[in-house]
């Protein structure tokens, strides 16, 4: 117990010195939340106040993350992906990376999906080929490299490897998706194995977060075949459930809520909420319901109170974390999107360039204020990051920063 208390307060003085910040996929706490504050309660008609817009990213569905002062993402061109840090009072380029030589294509959009993760003065990228590269913040210079395929002799994904890597202490982890190493657990300065989870899943399209059960520290994750917990320590099994999985694409990252962890994919399957309980050493799922309600495809419901909103197919939804019961459906952005949420509101991203401020009540659908952006021939997937006062919009070649400070 004395050890879990210290890696808390660890985490806890990281949160207070980093606030503000959106160092990883989702961002702080990977739950698709912010804790800022003072932030507009209305837009002007043409939508907040831009600070700057740049373009030259490349193809590519990456998010960015943003701490002490630098904006990171990746992007795809001229033979390569690569990973791009950015100052974020300017938008001009401090240094640019490649990762893997030659490029990821696919009909639905070309170029890497997974998320830079920020450590300190350290970096972590995945490539769309599985490539893992670990570079220094403030340079671009590379640490370590590694690639799933090469090392874990895993296979990649249908469409690429998506998922952005999770620090966990000294750890890092991630979803090789390999028969004797479904997820790994890597020295973060060295790249060295620590432990190897032999589950036999396939690697899905999500990512994965942490989770503590009474004295139990362990990763919950979406594969290829279902949602599983793993033992942080030596990467045991613990639990399992398979329902909520379907054999095209699994994506969404899980929301975790003390003792209870939701789970939910599209193409027909639907979404779970699962009670997690510490029996003796290990850890017991057990479902609280299972209904198609909420099918998140490319993007996360968020958490407000007892409240989830998220997409379903193209309609936002607000549904109730606890009985699954739904309050109320709208087609909001006119498509398919994504929602960030900060002080009360939702952020939400339609693939179609539309943005909207919400209201995050179960009451109604209440837009506030909404404007365009122009886009490519690409749907617009990454999620709105807020940080600092600023929120960012990754539009494949192109980067927006908005003023939402009030």
């Amino acid at each position: 117990m004395r050890a879990h208390r210290i890696l808390f307060a660890a985490v806890l003085a990281t949160t207070l010195v980093f606030a503000s910040d959106w160092p990883q996929f989702l961002g702080l706490a990977r739950n698709g939340s912010s804790n800022e504050t003072g932030l507009l309660t209305q837009w002007p008609p043409d939508g907040p106040p831009q600070v700057w817009k740049i373009s030259g990213l490349g193809e590519g569905y990456s998010d960015v993350s943003v701490s002490q002062g630098m904006v990171f993402t990746m992007g795809q061109k001229k033979g390569e992906e690569f990973v791009v840090a950015l100052d974020a009072a300017t938008g001009k380029t401090v240094w640019q990376t490649p990762v893997t030589t030659g490029t990821y294509a696919e009909g639905h959009g070309n170029g890497p999906r997974g998320t830079p993760t920020i450590d300190g003065d350290k970096l972590y990228a995945e490539a769309a080929d599985g490539t893992l590269a670990c570079l220094d913040t403030k340079t671009g210079r590379q640490i370590w490299k590694l690639n799933f395929e090469k090392d874990f002799h895993a296979q990649q994904p249908h469409w690429a490897y998506s998922e952005s890597p999770l620090v966990e202490g000294e750890n890092l982890i991630v979803t090789p998706g390999a028969r004797d190493a479904t997820i790994v657990a890597l020295d973060k300065n060295t790249g060295r194995v620590v432990w190897k989870s032999p589950v036999g899943d396939s690697a899905g399209y999500s990512s994965p977060i942490v989770a503590q059960v009474g004295d139990i520290r362990h990763f919950i994750q979406l594969t290829a075949q279902g949602v599983i917990g793993i033992r942080a320590d030596n990467g045991k099994l613990l639990w399992r459930y398979d329902k909520v999985a379907n054999r095209t694409a699994n994506i969404a990252t899980p929301i975790y809520r003390d003792p209870y962890v939701f789970v939910s994919t599209e193409y027909g399957t639907g979404c779970a909420l699962l009670k997690l309980t510490n029996e003796g050493g290990t850890i017991k799922a057990t479902e609280v319901y299972f209904n198609r309600d909420m099918q998140t495809k490319n993007s996360n419901a968020v958490l407000q109170g007892n409240w989830l909103y998220g997409f379903d197919h193209n309609i936002l939804r607000a549904m109730n974390l606890m009985t699954g019961e739904t309050a109320w459906r709208d087609r909001s952005v006119g498509d398919k999107g994504s929602v960030t949420l900060a002080e009360g509101k939702l952020y939400v991203l339609g693939e179609n360039g539309n943005v909207a401020l919400v209201e995050a009540t179960p009451e109604s659908y209440k837009e506030i204020s909404r404007f365009s952006i122009s886009k490519s021939e690409w749907p617009a997937y990454p999620q709105l990051v807020i940080s600092n006062g600023k929120m960012y919009l990754r539009e494949e070649d192109n980067l927006f920063c908005f003023n939402i400070k009030k």
